[in-house]
């Protein structure tokens, strides 16, 4: 299951619309202070998403009040756009994801596509203005196959209208850093080599073939900067492509500044924490995720990954500070400001994989400027934006020691205690879950070999049960955050994996009597440089269902003024599962899920994500389903919402599936109330 999971405008003249007219036209679609007719409106900018999180900071809230828990039911298909990948014959041979987040500014939407079709539309029509393709090469099987969209830089010093004064700058996952004029599409020629600079020249440790290093994500826009991460290949060498986090400028393209997460100045801190011989040759601890910015404290906020290689660390023996760590940048300089880590010397593949979020919190009539993480153990973090000292509680405290010749594992590892966990920490036989007795005792037997102590436990050789998984807890989705509530909203999964490192010795002629059993959820990696290879696998029972209970996924909302989950509910159905092979009762509810919630000043959270393929929009404040609207494929990305030039408030999902039970497409769909 867990394989099938993881594979699964021209130049012409622009619309004017007067602010009054858009805001207060339709009362029905008022935004705050509007009904007044005062100055109290948002401004233009506050109507439309330019940036993957909706701004710089990441926080998904909307202040759009036009849809709303009362009206939400009858929200409609507005247009939809077709990007023509899924039928293109390679996407039949690769694991191609469709993941992108749109941006709407001034009335365009941009996004980008795994293949590296730039697009460009009228917001409110979805007709197409232009489309420049990057022709990424379709044969290279990247081991994360997607793109979550684009970024957009507005040139303060360019006359208006001129060429290349708002810019559409992708990350290709080929590694290319592109800017294009968002008028046109063209690119533009005086930014690197004639619009591109090439992200793997200069690392530390180049990566050995193409499908090693790539780009996921959409670049972070702090004033003239563009911040660039990476995703690296897991668990292949100890010495894997470097995982530098760079500043560009946003209009030459030149490099400013490398941040390397694995210490290679002896004067810095962080290098003691990395011992051993090899130690400062690790690779990875990179940046795959969308990194946070606040322009105005010139910061960047960094959410950085596992060391290579994830399960095991004899060759990078201590803390290995700045990786799995939240690192606070100063964006002009690419300083380190502060660090946070949220696992000491991983073990687990616990990447900090969800965007930050910036948001403002209020205690005692005081503004306090916060960074929101949740992360793949089920926790919650919320530090102060300015040092990154916890706002709330976090304890160090004892957890399991590893049983592994050469490995050292964390004595300790850090628990936000003021806030309950998002997910399960623990999984024991008085648990176990399966559709039929049998299921459930097999369940129980296989569980009884497993060391099992909790969150943390290490890998070992007998196997070791995880939990949560390396698919989360929380996950890339991320979170979004009501201000006016106090809300965080965080998809989550709930499902367990089993560790098992098998000396390599053995492992080949494991791997060779077990290839045959088809057997789902089921990997190896070799991690050169190691003692062992890596065996992988969901905790299933007979027929590939998880012996996890259900659900299997959540949705979950947490009250940062009680510090108490508001609300908990099931995300998705078993709809559509058993065609795989899964014996999922059809009733089961809560799936697992990859894909963000956005909320809004409506009241709404809005997220697709799971595998049934429905889009959904639940009461922010209650968890209560509102709406669904079915989708051709699972929208295994973050929705956004925007004022069109009609006066209608618009919500978009990018349906783009992933293959296997997500189901495959390649449709931007957008839904509106009707006229």
């Amino acid at each position: 299951m867990t394989s099938l999971l993881l594979a699964a405008v021209s130049r012409s003249r622009r619309v004017r619309v007067s602010r009054r007219r858009i805001a207060c036209t339709v009362a029905a679609l008022a935004v705050s202070g509007c009904v007044r007719g005062t100055a109290s409106s948002p401004p233009p900018a506050s109507w439309d998403w330019t940036a993957y999180g909706r701004t710089p900071l990441g926080d998904r809230h909307s202040p759009l009040t036009g849809i709303r828990r009362d009206n939400v039911a009858g929200l409609q298909v507005a247009w939809r756009y077709s990007t023509g990948e899924a039928r293109r014959p390679e996407t039949e041979r690769t694991q191609v994801s469709f993941e992108a987040t749109p941006l709407v500014h001034r009335g365009v939407m941009y996004f980008s596509t795994p293949f590296g079709r730039v697009t460009a539309l009228d917001a409110t029509t979805g007709t197409e203005r232009w489309v420049h393709d990057l022709k990424v090469d379709p044969s290279i099987r990247f081991g994360d196959f997607t793109n979550r969209g684009v970024s957009l830089w507005q040139d303060a010093s360019a006359r208006p209208g001129s060429p290349c004064a708002l810019r559409v700058i992708v990350a290709a996952i080929d590694s290319r850093l592109v800017a294009l004029d968002a008028v046109d599409g063209r690119p533009c020629t005086a930014f690197g080599a004639e619009g591109t600079v090439d992200l793997v020249r200069g690392l530390r440790n180049a990566p050995r073939n193409r499908t090693e290093y790539e780009q996921t994500s959409p670049p972070a826009i702090v004033n003239d900067l563009i911040v660039v991460g990476s995703a690296v290949a897991d668990n292949g060498r100890i010495d894997a492509a470097s995982g530098e986090v760079r500043g560009f400028d946003a209009r030459t393209g030149a490099l400013r500044w490398t941040w390397d997460p694995v210490p290679q100045d002896s004067t810095d801190p962080g290098w003691a924490t990395w011992i051993g011989p090899n130690a400062h040759r690790t690779g990875a601890a990179n940046a795959w995720s969308v990194i946070a910015a606040d322009p105005a404290r010139d910061l960047v906020v960094i959410p950085t990954s596992s060391p290579s290689v994830d399960y095991y660390g004899g060759e990078r023996k201590g803390e290995n500070r700045y990786a799995n760590s939240i690192v606070a940048l100063r964006a002009s300089t690419g300083r380190i400001v502060w660090h946070f880590q949220t696992v000491h010397h991983d073990l687990w593949d616990y990447d900090n994989a969800a965007p930050p979020a910036l948001v403002t919190l209020y205690r005692d009539g005081r503004a306090v400027p916060a960074v929101l993480q949740a992360t793949k153990t089920g926790q919650l973090f919320v530090l102060h934006r300015e040092t990154g000292v916890p706002l709330l509680r976090v304890e160090e405290r004892p957890v399991p020691r590893s049983d592994v010749p050469g490995e050292e594992a964390s004595l300790t590892q850090p628990f936000s205690v003021d806030l309950p966990p998002l997910s399960p920490q623990r999984w024991t036989a008085d648990d176990v879950w399966g559709p039929t007795p049998e299921a459930v005792q097999a369940c129980r037997r296989r569980l009884a070999g497993l060391r099992n102590e909790g969150t943390f436990t290490p890998p070992s050789e007998r196997g070791t049960l995880v939990v949560p998984s390396n698919v989360g807890g929380a996950h890339w989705g991320g979170v979004s955050y009501d201000p006016v509530h106090e809300l965080v909203v965080v998809p989550t999964n709930r499902i367990a994996a089993v560790i098992t490192l098998l000396p390599q010795a053995q492992a080949d002629s494991i791997r060779r009597q077990e290839a045959s059993g088809e057997r789902i959820g089921l990997e190896y990696a070799t991690m050169r440089g190691t003692p062992y290879t890596l065996k992988r696998e969901t905790l299933f029972a007979e027929g590939g269902v998880p012996c996890t209970p259900p659900p299997f996924g959540s949705l979950v909302a947490v009250n940062l003024r009680t510090r108490q989950i508001q609300w908990s509910v099931p995300l998705g159905t078993a709809e559509g599962l058993q065609r795989f092979g899964l014996a999922i009762p059809a009733d089961t509810r809560g799936m697992i899920n990859l894909g963000g919630p956005i909320t809004t000043a409506g009241g709404l959270t809005f997220i697709a994500a799971t595998t049934d393929a429905w889009f959904r929009a639940f009461d922010t404040v209650t968890g209560e389903e509102l709406w669904k609207a079915r989708l051709p494929a699972g929208g295994k990305a973050t929705p956004m919402t925007y004022l069109g030039a009609d006066g209608r408030q618009y919500v978009v999902i990018t349906a783009g599936g992933g293959s296997g039970i997500f189901g495959r497409s390649d449709e931007v769909i957008a839904y509106a109330l009707p006229r």
